[in-house]
């Protein structure tokens, strides 16, 4: 189906597949879905301008200066040619009983909201990133190789992140007692689309489909002690057997909240050198010089 409408009838928010006038061409399109990013994005948008060749950021109505952030932060590395940036207007369901009780046709699901976002995309593959994450120079350098080596292969990728909790501009503690692995790139075409499942939407691939497994250490996942990391989902009662991630997560977020992270198996406290920030320091140096492998518990929590 080359277009899909959704059940308000508002046909300006429709979705019209990219793929319906012809062949995608090469290339690697990274989409963002934020809300309230401002906080990450000077950290989280640069590298990503290095390893993908068009970057595409969807906007759902935050009110932190989250768009304004963007534009500043692309018109100062000089990308603006290479950057797309829209809004969707709609409430979008929190993940959870929320996400369950919407239909997956409605502009306020998150199946429509993934599907509308990811029809922004003109080459032939995309890449779902996350407001939060931010790649290594490691990650820089294996999607700029895999923007190229990807061409005409069919194959997803799925890489690894590494949640980093700041506590302050010189500490931060990162995740590394769980391996948390998601497929993050894919081709497109009809038969890459989200679909709904319980929780959340996820995207469907031929079980043909060639799978590739980045190396640990391409990006962490940026997570602030002060913040409320749980605000998108409709309750916090996460079963440890459906939801490991989320599970993990809230016990994490917990334990640093009490102040007892070393007693946290696989919780690892990193402090940055004077005068540079934990983020900068985690991603440029600590990353790649931290023996592998970084998750030392055979645990792997799969989205």
């Amino acid at each position: 189906m080359s277009v899909v409408h959704n059940r308000e009838g508002d046909a300006a928010f429709d979705i019209t597949w990219p793929w319906t006038d012809g062949p995608l061409p090469p290339g690697l399109t990274c989409v963002f879905r934020v809300k309230n990013e401002a906080r990450n994005l000077p950290w989280v948008l640069p590298p990503m301008f290095e390893a993908v060749q068009h970057v595409v950021l969807v906007d759902n109505g935050s009110d932190d200066g989250t768009a304004e952030v963007a534009r500043e932060v692309v018109e100062r590395i000089g990308a603006t040619d290479r950057f797309t940036q829209t809004s969707y207007p709609f409430a979008v369901a929190r993940a959870g009983d929320e996400h369950l009780h919407t239909p997956p046709d409605s502009v306020h699901s998150l199946t429509y909201f993934y599907n509308w976002s990811f029809a922004q995309v003109r080459t032939a593959y995309s890449m779902k990133w996350d407001g939060d994450m931010v790649l290594t120079r490691e990650g820089v350098e294996l999607l700029r190789d895999l923007s190229w080596q990807l061409r005409g292969s069919g194959a997803v990728v799925a890489i690894p992140r590494h949640p980093m909790t700041v506590e302050s501009e010189s500490v931060a503690w990162l995740d590394l007692g769980f391996r948390f692995l998601e497929p993050w790139v894919y081709p497109m075409g009809p038969e890459f689309t989200f679909v709904k499942a319980f929780e959340w939407e996820v995207r469907e691939f031929p079980p043909t489909s060639e799978r590739i497994v980045a190396p640990e250490g391409m990006c962490v996942e940026l997570k602030w002690l002060d913040q409320d990391e749980f605000a998108h989902w409709s309750s916090t009662d996460f079963d440890a057997v459906r939801t490991p991630r989320k599970a993990r997560e809230i016990e994490v977020f917990r334990a640093l909240s009490e102040g007892r992270g070393e007693s946290v198996e696989g919780l690892r406290r990193v402090e940055a050198p004077a005068g540079e920030h934990v983020i900068d320091y985690v991603t440029r140096t600590w990353m790649a010089t931290a023996p592998r492998p970084l998750v030392k518990r055979p645990d792997t929590v799969e989205a």
